[in-house]
């Protein structure tokens, strides 16, 4: 078997989910994974892209993901077999508190000697959480570990006895003793790192001869969602978000946007048509970057042979010239816009597209004139000042919306709770009564423990000050139901979409009155009573608020290009070899110290 430099696993939301009862109701339904979570932070890929330039061997196990795909699946066998030099495990998005932890547990079960280490935005937020278990040895900080990974390995390697002081951003323990060392490396520049590590990912397949270990989520070769980050930091600072400004800057020590160049992602987009034909989303709003940084990018795209089809997020209202010129620019291009809120108060108050309603309407009207593909607009439950009958007015909008947009079928109407927790670092979360909320967890064994509820009502995480958690919930499910029938009026969706959403929503009322009547039972008879709905549960928990297909895209040619990807994966593997020739003759020196970022100052969290 390999030995590797270090093995990368992604965890599920809740370890022992297939045990478990765990009505997760809608908590997915507007993302591409399932309510696992199985799809995996891009970090990882540029964390394996970035260590094998220097000759290291990084593989990547969702270990979600194949717990999803064989319900046989034996997890402590795989780590079991595992040979590596140290484990990484992503804590990047709160809901995998659970499953984390329970993993690092696993491995030092088996391997007890070799280090584990964590990293992502909860991992940096929890860190002095995370390093009192004892099954947990490090936490990277930061938004960027790329470099500190390598310095951690190879201060590993040599068995320094110094200790780790040298390395920013480490949260570390020698015995009892616990040490943060400062955020100090916080890098301006992101176009050494491949943000995901696509060339990493395929070559990877072939190096190490497993296709189903690093597979993005379930269903990727035959739907396979590409998407490529633009960016790091904010200029907005939505009160939800915990990528927010505020929440960048407390969290990470970013202070500032830093965008990826245009060079670097139109690299990026030439290597993803090489071997899908999917869309091809680009996270965050370009625009962030001013209008030089936009022209150089779509200047590039225009000389491109452009294939497929790149979908934009827009973070704020858009004049007619930016249409025209993703026109001009994209052979096809898609938009996908946040609203939360059809009041224009509340999206002000909260800071997400903070423009009246006649402005969104008007930038959807020139978006339609100037041949936008399709246009997917999400609405939200749970956000601050916002009661029951706010969150209905959000269907009333669409209707509006629908009217004044020539009930054109290119655009897609969504709505899905703020579920299941408030973003750690963001400004609500971290001065809740300022902004309307109360939060019902503050520690990370308060988030395991919610995420270990059988019903999603009771892993909310917080009510607002117009809501509670069984009105975000009957919010949630009347908006659904109406928006349900707001799109089979206007043939947005057919019959049979209709009916089974229907059907899901009135069944996820039912199951949600029926938990509750049995969180009054005996703990032996609740577990006894809810082994028998189980399996009626799973039939609900994945698209129970909206149509499985309405936010999948429509292009000819779904599948990843198996004969592309292999030619692809062995230029790659050659390059690889030739590489790993000049490391051993020492060619290659992978010894290199960060320098600490003059803008960042001490930062405690």
């Amino acid at each position: 078997m390999n030995m590797y430099d270090l093995v990368l696993l992604h965890p599920p939301t809740v370890y022992d989910f297939r045990k478990e009862m765990l009505f997760t109701g809608p908590i997915s339904d507007v993302v591409p994974s399932s309510p696992v979570f199985e799809m995996y932070p891009i970090g990882l890929t540029s964390i394996g892209d970035y260590l094998e330039r220097f000759g290291l061997k990084v593989k990547i196990i969702n270990i979600a993901n194949r717990m999803l795909l064989n319900p046989n699946f034996d997890v402590e066998k795989k780590i079991r077999r595992i040979k590596t030099k140290a484990f990484g495990i992503d804590l990047h998005w709160l809901p995998h508190a659970h499953g984390s932890v329970e993993l690092a547990k696993i491995i030092k079960k088996y391997h007890p000697d070799t280090p584990v280490m964590f990293g992502g935005l909860s991992s940096t937020y929890f860190h002095k959480e995370l390093i009192e278990y004892p099954c947990i040895d490090f936490v990277i900080r930061g938004d960027t570990t790329e470099k500190l990974i390598l310095m951690l390995l190879n201060k590993l390697e040599n068995k320094s006895n110094d200790g780790f002081f040298d390395i920013p951003n480490l949260t570390w323990k020698r015995g009892d003793t616990y040490h943060f060392n400062e955020m100090t490396y916080i890098p301006d520049s992101l176009d050494e790192f491949n943000l995901p590590g696509y060339r990493y990912i395929i070559r990877s397949v072939f190096k190490y001869f497993n296709l189903l270990d690093p597979l993005p989520y379930k269903g990727w070769l035959h739907y396979p969602n590409t998407a490529i980050l633009t960016s790091k930091g904010c200029t907005y600072n939505c009160l939800i978000c915990g990528g927010s400004k505020d929440a960048y800057e407390l969290n990470c020590n970013r202070k500032k946007l830093v965008m990826r160049s245009p060079k670097k992602m139109l690299e990026d987009i030439a290597l993803i048509q090489r071997f899908t034909r999917a869309p091809i989303f680009l996270l965050n709003d370009i625009r962030q970057g001013g209008q030089e940084y936009v022209n150089e990018f779509f200047s590039g795209l225009e000389k491109m042979d452009l294939k497929n089809e790149i979908v934009f997020e827009l973070f704020n209202y858009a004049d007619e010239e930016f249409f025209k010129r993703l026109n001009k620019a994209i052979p096809k291009y898609s938009i996908e816009l946040t609203l939360e809120s059809a009041d224009e108060d509340i999206r002000k108050y909260n800071g997400k597209l903070p423009c009246t309603n006649a402005k969104v309407i008007e930038m959807l009207q020139y978006a339609l004139k100037h041949n936008c593909a399709k246009i997917d607009l999400f609405f939200m439950t749970g956000i601050p000042n916002q009661d029951y009958n706010s969150a209905m007015r959000n269907v009333d909008f669409c209707e509006i919306i629908h009217k004044d947009c020539g009930e054109d079928m290119r655009i897609s109407y969504f709505v899905a709770p703020l579920s299941p927790f408030l973003d750690p670092g963001s400004p609500a979360f971290e001065n809740p009564e300022k902004y309307g909320y109360k939060k019902f967890c503050h520690k990370l064994e308060d988030f395991r423990a919610a995420m270990k509820q059988p019903s999603w009502k009771n892993m909310l995480s917080y009510e607002t000050n117009k809501m509670t958690r069984e009105d975000i919930v009957r919010a949630t499910y009347d908006s659904a139901l109406q928006l349900n029938e707001f799109k089979y009026k206007h043939n947005i969706v057919n019959k049979e979409v209709h009916d089974e959403v229907a059907a899901k929503i009135k069944k996820s009322v039912e199951f949600l009155q029926r938990l509750d009547e049995l969180s009054l039972l005996p703990q032996e008879e609740q577990k006894i009573e809810m082994a028998t709905i189980k399996e009626e549960v799973e039939q609900i928990n994945r698209h129970s608020i909206c149509g499985k297909n309405e936010l999948k895209w429509e292009v000819k040619k779904l599948f990843a290009d198996f004969p592309s990807l292999t030619y692809i994966g062995m230029e790659l593997l050659v390059k690889d070899i030739i590489k790993g020739l000049k490391c051993r003759f020492g060619k290659i020196d992978r010894h290199i110290v960060v320098k600490p970022n003059p803008q960042s100052g001490k930062v405690e969290k």
